[in-house]
């Protein structure tokens, strides 16, 4: 039996895993995030998925498949993280209202037995509808922009600020549910759905 680690304390990701039927352990990376924000949007979240994955399994004393992911959110080459308070998350928000922007996330996996290691991203692009300012405040004042990459969850109340998408749905929520199953297939894992359905 396979072990997987998810190497982030995200209920996104771990709703989606759970959605894919693993069964998994969460230990969520510790590590401090250093980056050369230079680099293209691609390169930045597949590192630093992979600093987060690694981290973990380097800790790890038994066989497992570690899953480590970093979602960001890209407008017009500008990354945008994580608001850390009201007055940024409207900046996000505002810079975002009425245009088209790009989640990008990187996935690294590590299989602890020989430390081998994969990584790939994946990129969707998304419409944000013209909101008015009252609209984006009231938002804000639901707390939920503060955990979120770019101030919004396509997944919660920010579903009603996407207008539209082009590509993976589960990639804006956090995590490429496709991408990620042909990368366990890589290291040798295939969902086998008739043994979760026993």
């Amino acid at each position: 039996m396979v072990k997987f680690i998810l190497a982030s304390a995200s209920p996104r990701r771990q709703q989606l895993l759970t959605q894919m039927g693993l069964v998994f352990e969460v230990s969520p990376s510790k590590v401090e995030e250093v980056m050369d924000w230079s680099l293209e949007s691609h390169q930045v979240a597949t590192a630093l998925a992979k600093q987060k994955c690694i981290d973990i399994a380097t800790q790890t004393r038994y066989n497992s498949i570690v899953i480590g992911a970093d979602t960001i959110v890209v407008k017009e080459d500008r990354l945008l993280g994580k608001p850390k308070d009201e007055k940024e998350a409207l900046e996000m928000l505002n810079s975002l209202n009425g245009q088209w922007h790009e989640v990008v996330t990187g996935v690294c996996l590590c299989r602890t037995d020989d430390m081998k290691t994969i990584s790939e991203f994946e990129v969707t692009r998304v419409k944000i509808a013209n909101k008015s300012q009252e609209f984006l405040k009231a938002y804000i004042s639901t707390k939920e922009p503060f955990d979120k990459a770019g101030a919004y969850g396509i997944q919660g109340f920010g579903s009603l600020l996407v207008e539209k998408i082009e590509g993976d749905y589960f990639n804006v929520m956090g995590l490429p549910i496709y991408r990620l199953s042909r990368m366990l297939g890589q290291l040798g894992y295939d969902i086998d759905l008739s043994a979760l359905a026993r």
